[in-house]
């Protein structure tokens, strides 16, 4: 989204204007995700769709970009024929310039500058500046990317060969960033990053999440700090320690734990144990009692036994996580555990799927039902005509969680209000502002 947001500003700075019909755009951009299976079908799909209103003459010119080209290369054309260009994740902030000479280009109506007629650049060992962003989500909530790629090498992850080594952003440039964010109305920044906790080692920060979260905490008009994509193994005592002291920075973290068992982590080349990880929810929980727990898992990994996948299912009842979402495993292409022995049948991956959703359901619903009577402030999203509010309470990050719908809400979107939790339905929260 950040990516997306860039180019969006790059386009309309050139003179394009913009439009949300994409079925008779001149030009379709189409900026896609590729780490898993499902994530590349959505994207060729939409791809697909945007060639199919070209051939009927809706469409001009249809565009790629993102993490799909970067993986694919020369097999996306051979995927899809109808391509005009292929932009590289280094070639965002040109893709004025490409959209353009798509139009002049008189070799099969491809921009010279992509591929197949030259490679893509291989991935830019600097830290692109995210500053100047056309916003897609409201005015009051936007993300901070705060470091770019990965060094940790999990086996089944695809994202270090698609975005490239781990790069912070120099903290005077998140610094800048966010307070141009801030400035044009934004009141709740969402930090995230392939691993938030890395931040600062490769730039010599000791402390660098912690440093830098102090520093975001000085923007006197910034009331919310979320923090997103938390590697286990890099929550310490330093940092639960700024965010359980701070006024600003949520106590809400997203800590993707992916599996518990002792023997599949150590094959996930994952530094976590069961011990490891318990520890670090008690420790979580006593230093923030109202701390709220995000986290993803994997099942059906290859070699997932029956007896570790219920060692799964105990720790998730014990630890009753506030949201969970899970993958079933992937055998992605290129990574070391698609070539594992053991892999799990299809059918067996979405039973342990479905029993570990409902499990995760119930716990859910017992925790909402629990917050039944007490009051809650929340951050107003949209209203309607008919003053029905959709929001969030501090647990409840935007797009991936639940929301609060608001009855009889009298505020706009960006004010914060206070409520008192008057039932539920379903995972949201039905809420009545005081």
């Amino acid at each position: 989204m950040v990516d997306s947001e860039r180019m969006l500003a790059e386009i309309v700075q050139a003179g394009f204007p913009i439009t949300a019909e994409t079925d008779n755009a001149d030009v379709v951009v189409i900026n896609t995700c590729g780490f898993i299976a499902p994530a590349e079908a959505e994207s060729l799909e939409a791809i697909r769709h945007a060639v199919d209103h070209k051939l009927r003459g809706a469409v001009k010119k249809v565009v790629v970009a993102g993490c799909l080209c970067e993986r694919l290369g020369p097999g996306l054309l051979e995927k899809v024929e109808g391509i005009d260009a292929v932009v590289g994740l280094s070639q965002r902030d040109n893709i004025a310039n490409i959209i353009k000479k798509i139009f002049s280009s008189e070799i099969g109506g491809r921009c010279e500058d992509s591929y197949p007629n030259q490679p893509l650049p291989p991935i830019s060992d600097r830290v692109v500046d995210d500053r100047c962003r056309l916003l897609i989500t409201p005015q009051h909530w936007a993300y901070l990317r705060i470091s770019e790629g990965c060094n940790h090498r999990c086996s089944f992850c695809t994202i270090p060969a698609i975005r490239g080594r781990f790069r912070s952003k120099p903290m005077e440039l998140v610094i800048a960033e966010a307070d141009e964010l801030v400035s044009a109305g934004v009141v709740e920044l969402n930090v995230i990053a392939q691993d938030s906790t890395n931040y600062g080692r490769d730039l010599k920060i000791k402390n660098g999440l912690s440093a830098l979260l102090r520093e975001l905490e000085k923007i006197a008009d910034l009331t919310w700090l979320r923090l997103m994509y938390l590697y286990p193994a890099g929550i310490d005592g330093e940092l639960i320690e700024v965010i359980a002291n701070s006024d600003k920075i949520l106590h809400y973290l997203d800590v993707p734990l992916q599996h518990v068992n002792d023997k599949i982590l150590k094959s996930m080349r994952r530094p976590d144990t069961r011990d490891k990880l318990q520890h670090l929810i008690e420790n979580l929980r006593l230093a923030m009692p109202d701390i709220v727990l995000r986290t993803t898992l994997i099942v059906g990994y290859p070699g997932e036994t029956n007896r570790q996948f219920e060692e799964l299912m105990d720790f998730v009842r014990w630890a009753r996580f506030d949201a969970l979402g899970c993958f079933k495993f992937y055998p992605e292409s290129g990574t070391s555990a698609a070539e594992l022995p053991g892999q799990v049948p299809d059918k067996v991956k979405q039973q342990r799927f479905d029993e570990l959703m409902v499990a995760q359901q119930k716990i859910a619903f017992a925790g909402n039902k629990d917050r039944v009577g007490g009051s809650l402030t929340c951050l107003v999203d949209s209203v309607d005509s008919g003053d029905l509010g959709r929001g969030r309470f501090y647990g409840q990050a935007p797009d991936i969680d639940s929301v609060c719908i608001i009855k009889h809400c009298s505020a706009k979107p960006g004010q914060f209000i206070a409520t008192k939790v008057i039932g539920t339905q379903g995972y949201d929260l039905l809420v009545e502002q005081i």
